[in-house]
């Protein structure tokens, strides 16, 4: 077995954040019912050699990290089906697993354990960096990493942690579930329900989550920190609900990072020297698109055609209902220059913020609400 490169040695690529994110997925189309804790019954197991298979240790040691390994191999991580050795692995075409995690082994709270792409991709990246070393259909994916350059100017950091992942933490009010670790090539983050589930709530609870996905793309397209994120793809799986009903970006594998501070870095890119790992996600002719080319409306544009009218339209009385629906129609006009398509979505969260009830429902927000209109 090959060294390992560092607890996250593989989720670094200085100036390539964007990228980054585009590959992050934190869901899938397809899931499965993660256990309940109180029917977790203690497994022991005297090998772990089909669980490193399946996390991808025996391919790649840190793919993306390590710092969690260990829970999966004391079964702190785990469902019905999870490393029990009496019941089989789930599927390994799936991008996400729901399961239950442990510190103790008394208390499970439900996580979400997911691949940055998926099982199909992995082995057809992996035959072609073999293939790339002249090296037999399987090789050590990580002796092939250390003999490039990128892999040098690793070793010239400081701390090889997972800063970029964790670079917008939940703590800081960043709109994304909190990282919990990695191992081979899993992450493992905290669970939500997919937005889809709440296409047939009650229309208070409809509007409310209405109301905090415009805020969440208005803090993404403007922050104290001067970046500009934008969605490139939108579904309503790319967005969960909390228990406590507050609203998250579940998915940002379609998530772009643009940094108004540092301007263009266009003749950076052009100048940086490839490898057979750069051309694993979009190939090596492919073009990431200009910071000039995406506008400020483009996320909502894509919000308001596609997952608010699923909320939203024919909830409410028709009075209300109509201004609701005009406000999205020109929200979803992507014709439109951006101040006006930024303007309808001020308007339709004018029009919802009344709309919200305030009760224990909306833990997020509850009490705070009964004492401060900010709520």
């Amino acid at each position: 077995m090959e060294p390992q490169l560092g607890p996250e040695a593989a989720a670094l690529r200085p100036g390539w954040l964007a990228l980054l994110l585009w590959v992050s997925a934190l869901s899938c189309s397809f899931s499965l019912p993660a256990s309940s804790p109180s029917s977790l019954v203690s497994q022991v197991r005297t090998s772990y050699n089909f669980g490193r298979t399946f996390l991808g240790l025996d391919k790649c040691n840190a793919c993306i990290g390590t710092s969690i390994c260990k829970k999966f191999f004391k079964e702190e991580i785990r469902s019905d089906n999870w490393l029990a050795s009496h019941l089989g692995l789930p599927p390994d075409f799936l991008l996400s697993y729901p399961a239950n995690y442990s510190d103790d082994s008394k208390i499970w709270r439900p996580v979400e354990i997911f691949r940055l792409v998926s099982n199909y991709q992995n082995e057809i990246s992996d035959r072609r960096i073999c293939a790339s070393a002249s090296a037999p259909r399987t090789c050590s994916i990580e002796r092939v990493l250390r003999k490039t350059e990128r892999f040098q100017k690793w070793l010239q950091a400081k701390r090889l942690t997972p800063d970029l992942v964790q670079i917008f933490p939940g703590a800081e009010g960043w709109p994304l579930p909190q990282y919990l670790g990695s191992c081979g090539r899993f992450l493992v983050s905290t669970s939500t329900r997919p937005l889809q589930e709440f296409y047939g709530a009650p229309p208070d609870q409809a509007a409310d989550l209405a109301y905090q996905l415009l805020g969440v793309l208005e803090s993404l397209r403007s922050n104290d920190l001067n970046y500009f994120f934008y969605f490139t793809h939108i579904d309503a799986g790319m967005f969960g609900v909390f228990n406590n009903g507050h609203l998250f970006i579940r998915d940002a594998s379609a998530v772009g990072v643009i940094d108004k501070q540092e301007g263009s870095q266009e003749a950076t890119r052009a100048g940086e020297n490839k490898d057979i790992f750069s051309c694993l996600v979009s190939g090596c002719q492919a073009q990431l698109p200009s910071c000039e080319s995406v506008s400020e409306k483009q996320s909502l544009v894509l919000v308001c055609q596609k997952l608010l009218p699923r909320l939203l339209q024919g909830r409410f009385p028709s009075a209300v209902q109509d201004d609701i629906d005009s406000a999205l129609a020109q929200c979803g006009d992507s014709t439109r220059p951006d101040p006006e398509v930024l303007g309808a979505a001020s308007w339709l969260k004018h029009i919802l913020r009344p709309l919200r009830t305030c009760d224990s429902r909306f833990a997020y927000r509850y009490p705070d609400c009964k004492y401060n209109d900010k709520f």
